[in-house]
């Protein structure tokens, strides 16, 4: 008898999979067909993202020396336009495809000059698919160019030309404008947000000195109110430190910047030490955030390492017998941005924003091992305040050792030390477990009570955990609620930290709808931001959502999670029949519910609804951070008159 491997059909099933069974998508029909495979998703990350891919057309020109003026226009039907005065994209007659290189640009995938070194050195848009999927994706897209001494404008629609590339005016300027309104068929949500396109674009002008980037808002008051921002930094990578250093104060005055080339391959780095405890190193490749890291990383942290160590040694600052200084050590209180230029990017992980390219670790070794060394040693006084702060973060770390290897996982699994309050799940598949991480021990015991043990387990935390944002390594792991965490989590902290020995794949703070919930859930997001950071780019943090309000009339009950779906429900019990009262439970904590009810509107699959944690900017998350939790006070205060306006269900 012939195998089959499992499937149905054999030899019948190949005769009925012929040929006339596979899809070929002609032109940008792909892009519309699976629209998440190019810019990510169709929601509001996707919507952003056509911004970006044709801003970094423009940026393009200007790293290649031919724009300095950007400008990106969020219209009050939510279109865009964005305008810059680069070279033009070419109207001229493609010699293979026999339209204008303007309708290539924006009808063919794989199409443009980013692959022609003689006309881009180096690119962000590298996969040559830009500008043409957010043709693709868009309602109407209308384009002028100014080149040639003519102005040029042609109109398409969902990546179909509308209309032939027409020759308007003269004119003696240069440029490209896009206008695209973003297709109601393809996105899930259709509104820009200013904050969301203001951070990219800051971050471009930051990366790109000396380039001006506007955006401007039309809409009416009431969205994002009618305003405009100008980006521009002489200083470019000098002030994006100064920017990301917020309130923290400088060990030394002025912020150190390196700069260098080799085989074609630009290195800038900026650095400045801080009185802070945790480090900021932000790194680029061609623009492009690679937040996953890389060689480039790599090569910086370990020329930074022996550079410092070296001028230690040399200098004798360290006292005789002291151990050599660890990478973390070396980069306490480090604010940095590396912004790499490479000919040939290639990029690794699932997300490709991992550099791979091993000749980049080299060039960058090299010119920080070099230029480093020099400003130590002709900047003795601030090299010495460097090397004592590194020498107290060694100490710290030596005296927070003992506790360290407590958190380990290997060693809760061969001694059986898991946080004694841990109520575990019995599966022992990560990706099917959940940690519930709860306010208090009488919502802990409910918690516990009516899980499904089989694959939820329960850690009730006592008060509020530290604020890691203002301690060292040796104070967090003295913490018996952090400890407790990192324990039952069993994936280490900060560098030794392992995604792959991760218990749970689902780790959910779960606190009271009040003021207090709302400062331990900050203080736990504040830890897994900074010391397990990896957690919640995976995917893995999650916030609870329990129910405010019980509502109930006779045998009815519903459970409300807003004031509005509390009044409707009131309002439709209003109206039924019968003489019974309603009653209003208000929930202040989650100790109030009973185990049924806390499993059956905030634990259960079925009924639960869960907020997953994710980081879009993780500067800007950095810098909230860091002024939620800092030292300043008045930072605080002002973010929360800032957005006093926004806060819903609290009782204040």
């Amino acid at each position: 008898m012939a195998k089959t491997n499992g499937k149905k059909g054999g030899a019948k099933g190949q005769e009925g999979y012929t040929s006339r069974h596979l899809q070929v998508l002609k032109g940008l029909e792909a892009v519309r067909k699976r629209p998440g495979m190019y810019i990510g998703s169709t929601s509001a990350r996707g919507l952003h993202h056509l911004v970006y891919e044709v801003v970094d057309n423009a940026i393009d020109e200007a790293m290649a020396g031919y724009c300095s003026d950007i400008a990106v226009v969020i219209h009050d039907d939510d279109s865009i336009t964005v305008t810059d005065d680069g070279r033009g994209i070419p109207v001229d007659i493609h010699p293979t495809e026999k339209v204008p290189g303007v309708e290539v640009a924006l009808t063919r995938l794989h199409a443009g000059g980013k692959f022609d070194k003689d006309s881009y050195k180096v690119s962000g848009g590298l996969h040559g698919v830009g500008v043409s999927v957010v043709n693709a994706l868009s309602e109407s897209l209308d384009v002028e160019v100014k080149r040639d001494g003519h102005v040029w404008t042609q109109e398409f629609s969902r990546g179909l030309k509308k209309s032939e590339l027409e020759k308007g005016a003269k004119t003696k300027e240069t440029g490209t404008r896009v206008h695209f309104r973003p297709d109601p068929e393809i996105f899930t949500e259709l509104q820009y947000q200013w904050d969301t396109l203001a951070s990219r674009l800051r971050e471009l002008a930051y990366l790109n000195g000396g380039v001006s980037i506007t955006l401007r808002d039309e809409r009416p008051e009431g969205t994002e109110n009618d305003r405009e921002e100008r980006f521009y930094f002489e200083g470019g990578i000098s002030q994006y430190v100064e920017y990301l250093r917020g309130k923290k104060n400088p060990l030394h005055d002025d912020v150190i910047y390196l700069q260098g080339d080799q085989d074609g391959t630009e290195i800038e780095l900026a650095m400045q030490y801080t009185d802070g405890y945790n480090e900021d190193t932000f790194t680029f490749v061609n623009n492009i955030n690679t937040h996953e890291g890389g060689t480039h990383l790599s090569g910086f942290k370990a020329a930074l390492t022996r550079t410092i160590n070296g001028y230690a040694s040399r200098s004798s600052t360290m006292k005789k017998g002291d151990p050599s200084l660890s990478g973390d050590d070396v980069r306490e209180g480090l604010v940095a941005v590396l912004s790499v230029k490479v000919l040939e990017p290639q990029f690794e992980g699932q997300t490709k924003t991992k550099l791979g390219n091993s000749e980049v670790r080299g060039i960058v070794e090299s010119l920080v091992n070099d230029k480093l060394g020099t400003w130590l040693d002709e900047n003795p006084s601030s090299a010495r305040r460097i090397i004592e702060k590194a020498v107290q973060a060694a100490r710290a770390r030596e005296a927070a050792r003992k506790a360290r290897d407590l958190t380990r996982k290997k060693s809760a699994l061969e001694t059986g030390i898991l946080p004694g309050k841990l109520a575990d799940c019995s599966s022992r598949d990560a990706s099917l477990s959940e940690l519930y991480l709860v306010e208090g021990d009488s919502a802990g015991g409910s918690a516990k009570q009516g899980r499904d043990r089989e694959y939820q387990a329960i850690l009730p935390l006592k008060g509020k955990i530290l604020n890691v944002e203002r301690a060292r390594i040796d104070k967090i792991l003295s913490n018996d609620e952090i400890r407790a965490i990192i324990t039952a989590i069993g994936a280490g902290i900060g560098d030794e930290f392992s995604l792959d020995q991760t218990r749970y794949h689902k780790i959910v703070i779960m606190t009271d709808a009040d003021v207090d919930g709302a400062h331990i859930r900050t203080l736990l997001l504040t830890f897994f931001f900074r010391q397990m950071q990896e957690l919640i780019e995976a995917g893995y943090v999650f916030i609870a959502q329990p129910p405010l309000y019980r509502v109930s009339r006779g045998k009815k009950e519903f459970y409300c999670y807003t004031e509005e779906e509390r009044e409707t429900i009131t309002k439709e019990l209003q109206g039924g029949k019968g003489s019974s009262a309603i009653h209003v439970q208000r929930y202040k904590g989650l100790g109030e519910m009973n185990p049924d009810q806390l499993w059956n509107t905030t634990m259960s699959p079925e009924n639960r609804t869960l907020l997953q944690v994710t980081i879009d900017e993780a500067t800007e998350a950095s810098l909230l951070f860091e002024r939620l939790m800092g030292d300043e006070v008045e930072p605080r205060r002002e973010f929360i008159e800032q957005n006093a306006k926004f806060v819903r269900n609290l009782d204040i």
